[in-house]
């Protein structure tokens, strides 16, 4: 009798876990999402109710869309994600503290070939497959949001993790001496000054010290959107926060290209909605900071991915990267 050709599974699992909340995706070969849902992570300060949820959630999402025989294996992003030991190592922003083995728990619910990294090297891979960074092979990508700054950087076409799978860490690097409490138990580090919660520390600063009346006193909620709408309106000191953020953001930047010097940087994140009111200042600030030789030569690029596709899409391309493992063949 002949032998059947083996059949080519077309479809991989695409998961990312956020702070506020965790989306997971069906995604096909050519990188366009099935199906898409999400739930409030927040919701499972314990782990393994998260997931257990999680991998019920990803079960019946897989059953009622052509089943286990179309799904390959299962990609996940995730904060402080290490992609050499599958598990996340001391989130600082996230309820679950320790070292918490994920890609082993939820490939032994869901029987099939799990693969997990931090946020920052998924949206890289996104970036690369599918976004602004297609097409290059030295570029980083600086994810900057509520949860803080996460970066990664690919050399030679390879994202570079280092040894112990942490490499990139701009976001903790020190900025200032003694300067505010992180989340990761120091003090100084660049994502205290330029993520969303730094941004509004700035503002509450910079409203305790004006001497002027401010528009950003009559919010009832201090956020980005808010503090960049009193921009719009012209409040000065509105402006100057951002100018503040903008210029610390600029010297991080103008850093770590200084150390790479790479063809591109690519923001992404909550932050960029802010746009010209962040991004002026940055730019101006990176570019009188960076070393000379490379002084307009290194293109700050904003993603043109959307923010609710870019990270599964990102796992997704992770997930294809796993050796193909299954209980269900």
């Amino acid at each position: 009798m002949e032998q059947e050709v083996d059949k080519i599974k077309t479809r991989v699992v695409g998961i990312d876990i956020r702070e506020k909340r965790t989306t997971y995706a069906i995604v096909d070969i050519r990188g366009e999402i099935i199906v898409q849902d999400y739930f409030l992570t927040s919701e499972y300060p314990e782990i393994t109710s998260f997931v257990t949820v999680l991998s019920e959630k990803v079960l019946e999402m897989i059953l009622e869309n052509g089943g286990y025989e179309t799904v390959r294996s299962v990609g996940i992003s995730a904060p402080s994600g290490n992609n050499l030991t599958g598990c996340i190592e001391n989130a600082a922003n996230m309820p679950w503290k320790g070292v918490i083995p994920l890609a082993s728990m939820l490939q032994d619910r869901l029987g099939m070939a799990v693969a997990l990294a931090n946020d920052a090297h998924i949206t890289a891979l996104g970036e690369k497959a599918y976004g602004s960074a297609h097409g290059m092979k030295d570029f980083v990508v600086v994810s900057i949001s509520h949860g803080g700054l996460g970066s990664c950087f690919f050399t030679n076409g390879q994202p570079h993790l280092g040894v112990n799978g942490f490499a990139g860490e701009v976001g903790h690097t020190c900025v200032q001496v003694g300067g505010r409490q992180c989340g990761c138990g120091r003090r100084g580090c660049l994502e205290t000054y330029v993520s969303d919660k730094g941004l509004i520390k700035t503002a509450e600063e910079k409203i305790a010290a004006s001497n002027e009346h401010t528009l950003l006193s009559d919010l009832e909620v201090l956020d980005m959107r808010n503090i960049a709408e009193c921009c719009d309106m012209g409040d000065r000191v509105a402006i100057d926060v951002f100018n503040s953020v903008g210029t610390m953001l600029g010297v991080g930047l103008a850093n770590y290209a200084s150390v790479l010097n790479p063809e591109a940087i690519i923001l992404t994140g909550d932050m960029m909605q802010a746009g010209k009111w962040i991004l002026k200042p940055m730019r101006a600030s990176f570019e009188e900071h960076v070393f000379r030789n490379i002084r307009d030569k290194v293109r700050i690029l904003v993603s043109i991915l959307k923010e609710g596709e870019r990270d599964v899409l990102g796992a997704s391309a992770l997930a294809w990267d796993v050796k193909e493992y299954s209980l269900f063949k």
